[in-house]
């Protein structure tokens, strides 16, 4: 095995700016753990840009080596549950925040942050869907452990180019679902051909037509919301009776302004998602459903792969909300 390998590296210089490179790094700086992974893909995350950006709220200490999503092939073991060359995925837990991650060529984890690879999907497929995936995918098991089936009424999606949100278009469509995509960006024929989105409709629009009320009609069979705010709020007000909302992220808002209506009138529920602290039972159901039934069939369509020397650029860029579907960061 080679003394160093590769890594995006964030530092924080004397001045107090915060800086990443590729650089080449000592095998001795990895901590000793249960498993020694060679990382294979990792997905590119926004919360892997606000680490890299030097975010407290996501990383405390620097030099540090983001990356929350990894798959790879483990190359050292000292727990039966797991040998050489065993193909594993990562996702969530303390990965790429506070523990060096997928953006290095090795990671050495604990061995219950794991999962071998399920049959049916591959490693790099496994990436293009990532934490991005696992959270769109936990938040239709909570539409369809509600008892909501595919009808004419629609499942409303935010941040529909985003990761989460264009994956759980993806799912949803693959399961019969009709599908309302709520975009910042004019991408409809993205939301529509690639994603399979029945309608879309702009951000702004939403917001003025659904959050002006206190109440709206009953529109939407489910929503599920990656942005908060009004668009939360939005969502909300037009669920039908018995409906369900999930919510994942707040990129813009962390606040919720509405009325208890919906909940005490027409019994919506609103369910937070979590993707980073789910149990191993419940990710494995996941990531079953997602390497077979719930597998959209173009996933090569929705992930773009890049290289270790494009990463700098591409977390800018999503910083700046300037991406569309998923980066595969590939080692291969």
């Amino acid at each position: 095995m080679e003394s160093v390998f590769k890594a995006l590296l964030v530092k924080k210089d004397e001045s107090g700016h915060f800086k990443k490179g590729i650089e080449e790094i000592p095998f001795s700086d990895l901590p000793m753990n249960d498993l020694l992974i060679k990382v294979k893909y990792s997905s590119v995350n926004y919360k892997d840009a606000l680490s890299a950006s030097g975010n407290k709220g996501v990383t405390r200490d620097y030099p540090h080596v983001p990356g929350i999503d990894a798959s790879g092939v483990v190359m050292g073991s000292n727990v039966p549950d797991f040998k050489n060359g065993d193909e594993v995925l990562v996702t969530g837990f303390d990965l790429g925040m506070n523990t060096w991650g997928g953006f290095g060529e090795y990671i050495s984890i604990p061995a219950h942050w794991a999962i071998p690879l399920p049959q049916g999907i591959s490693l790099k497929e496994s990436m293009q869907l990532g934490t991005a995936g696992l959270t769109a995918g936990l938040s239709v098991l909570k539409i369809v452990q509600a008892g909501i089936t595919p009808s004419e009424t629609p499942v409303v999606v935010s941040g529909g180019t985003g990761g989460v949100g264009s994956l759980a278009i993806a799912i949803l469509a693959r399961l019969g679902y009709k599908v309302l995509a709520i975009s910042g960006k004019k991408e409809e024929s993205y939301l529509k051909e690639t994603l399979g989105a029945s309608e879309v409709i702009s951000r702004d629009e939403f917001i003025s037509t659904y959050n002006a009320r206190t109440l709206n009609k009953e529109i939407f069979a489910a929503g599920i919301d990656t942005v908060g705010g009004e668009i939360l709020s939005g969502m909300l007000k037009g669920t039908i009776y018995g409906g369900i909302v999930t919510c994942c992220g707040m990129i813009a808002s962390s606040e919720l302004t509405t009325s208890i209506f919906p909940f005490i009138l027409r019994g919506v529920g609103l369910m937070g998602i979590d993707s980073v602290q789910a149990s191993l039972e419940v990710r494995k159901e996941v990531w079953h459903l997602l390497s077979s039934n719930w597998k959209p069939s173009n996933l090569q369509d929705i992930a773009q792969e890049i290289f270790l020397e494009a990463l700098p650029h591409k977390l800018e860029e999503i910083l700046q909300g300037k991406a569309k579907g998923r980066y595969v960061l590939t080692y291969e």
